[in-house]
């Protein structure tokens, strides 16, 4: 499926036809692009094959509009609550329709609240206040089980078998838990290789790890660097230092979308790799979750772990998840211990010999907690009426559109030659990257970001010179892509009016 850049090939109109001759573009249709039924666009004209727009059609809020009536999943956005223009802090009332939707494009740091999450969180509210602590055990979700009740959907999600699947804890206390049961170094086989600039708390915990075991940390952590003068780290880097170095490597542990660049990860590829050279490799999948299709049995991946406030929409700290591989299912290595570690069946004997679960149920330490489980019940509700596969082809749209947009207002071949602008750090193929561009400036990105906040647009920053901008399949559309470049081409003009006074 092309991206929209890929969609939108540029050439100039040598037919002939009578159509006007200021600002003419030609742009033809690649194959099984349905997203993209443009021929009904009224400014095109049909040419032997070839669909001629006004070049401002390209650009206009009316070729959004279409997209998003094209769009098989437009309804989901009403399971969700949007924010409006009136409702977000700091927005300058003075630039901005209150009555507005939002341009919330920040779905990548914190997921949008579906509707269904409140409605079940009220009765779990409701059942405590009426049978109290026997709704432990009663009840359509019962609360000593109500993690149990989320694996199914979770293992969809992520590629695994339910027996696999543990929800439970943060994501950095997950991180602490896996790598306490699976890091084993040996003189030989100590290293753990993560990627530069990993996300610090993953950083922290590896470094922390390492210590704990009696380590130094400059001999045992290598952090895989771009090529100089690249963002990116190419797959084929990846693999030959694994194949160079991977008989002194012990574990693998890579993100599965790099949270400051965007770039997802070649996963099988690279678990493979390591496989063939004997490590055990391990993945962070906080920006892959529920975002990207994942096949974490089919890989073969040992262990994995992941938040869900993000694309999973679970809230502020919402409740983490591990995968654990079933070859390891009855394997009863050293790790955390707690009761919800020791089988159901036997638990409430209480005589203090474990009885371990088998699976990933067996590295649980603590009852689950109901109110978060809930937020994780209530977006796999919304996830029944989809999957992944349908969203991942959308959301390869709406990326393909702003980078579109982006290119055409900021890259090389802009019009108007600026002195802020921007470029995609993120990887331009499509299928190596998920609903997150990162867009790198050359300007003070807090400045950007408090224009781009004060017109109601949620996106993040991040230090040096990042704004993450992430339009998520589940309920964004066109037209908030479309608005976000407006905003910011406004945005732009503003701080460069101010560079000119200097």
């Amino acid at each position: 499926m092309p991206a929209m850049k890929d969609v939108f090939r540029h050439e100039p109109s040598t037919s002939g036809c009578d159509v006007p001759t200021c600002d003419i573009v030609s742009v033809y249709l690649i194959g099984a692009y349905e997203g993209l039924a443009v021929a009904a666009i009224p400014t095109s004209i049909i040419v032997i094959g070839i669909i001629y727009f006004r070049h401002d059609a390209l650009l206009s809020q009316e070729l959004a509009e279409y997209l998003n009536d094209q769009d098989k999943l437009k309804h989901l956005r009403n399971e969700f609550f949007y924010p409006k223009m009136a409702t977000l802090p700091h927005v300058d009332k003075s630039l901005v329709n209150l009555e507005e939707d939002s341009v919330y494009l920040c779905g990548n740091s914190l997921g949008l609240l579906p509707k269904a999450t409140t409605r079940i969180m009220d009765e779990q509210f409701k059942k405590w206040a009426e049978i109290g602590v026997f709704g432990h055990l009663d009840g359509e979700i019962p609360w000593a089980f109500c993690d149990e009740c989320c694996l199914d959907g979770v293992a969809k999600l992520v590629g695994a078998h339910p027996s696999e699947i543990a929800v439970m804890n943060g994501l950095t206390v997950n991180v602490h838990v896996l790598f306490t049961a699976f890091y084993k170094p040996t003189p030989s086989r100590h290293k753990i290789l993560i990627e530069s600039k990993a996300f610090p708390s993953d950083h922290y915990a590896i470094e922390s790890q390492i210590r704990l075991k009696g380590l130094k940390v400059e001999d045992s952590m290598i952090c895989l660097e771009p090529r100089q003068g690249e963002d990116i780290l190419r797959t084929e880097d990846i693999l030959s230092y694994i194949e160079e170095h991977g008989d002194s490597i012990s574990i693998i542990f890579f993100s599965g979308v790099q949270y400051y660049t965007g770039q997802l990860f070649e996963i099988e590829k690279i678990t493979a790799a390591g496989h063939a050279k004997g490590c055990l490799v391990g993945w962070d999948l906080a920006h892959a979750y529920a975002n990207v299709p994942l096949k974490l049995h089919e890989w073969d991946v040992d262990f994995a772990c992941w938040c869900s406030y993000k694309y999973g929409c679970t809230g502020a700290g919402g409740l983490a998840g591990a995968f654990v591989n079933e070859r390891f299912a009855e394997d009863k290595r050293d790790r955390m211990l707690g009761w919800w570690s020791h089988k159901y069946s036997t638990r409430f004997i209480m005589d203090n010999v474990l009885d371990l679960d088998t699976g990933a149920a067996g590295y649980r330490i603590s009852n689950p907690p109901i109110m978060l489980a809930v937020a994780v019940l209530g977006f796999l509700e919304v996830m029944e009426k989809t999957n992944l596969e349908e969203l991942r082809e959308k959301s390869i749209h709406l990326t393909g559109y702003l980078e579109f947009l982006i290119d055409h207002y900021f890259g090389a071949n802009s019009a108007k030659d600026r002195k802020v602008h921007c470029e995609i750090m993120t990887p331009r193929d499509s299928s190596q990257r998920g609903c997150q561009l990162s867009l790198k400036f050359n300007y003070d990105i807090a400045s950007v970001y408090k224009e781009l906040v004060k017109r109601g647009v949620a996106v993040d920053k991040r230090y040096p010179y990042v704004i993450r901008v992430a339009p998520v399949h589940l309920y964004n559309n066109f037209t908030d892509v479309w608005r976000f470049v407006q905003i910011l081409v406004k945005c732009v003009d503003e701080l460069e009016k101010e560079l000119d006074k200097k």
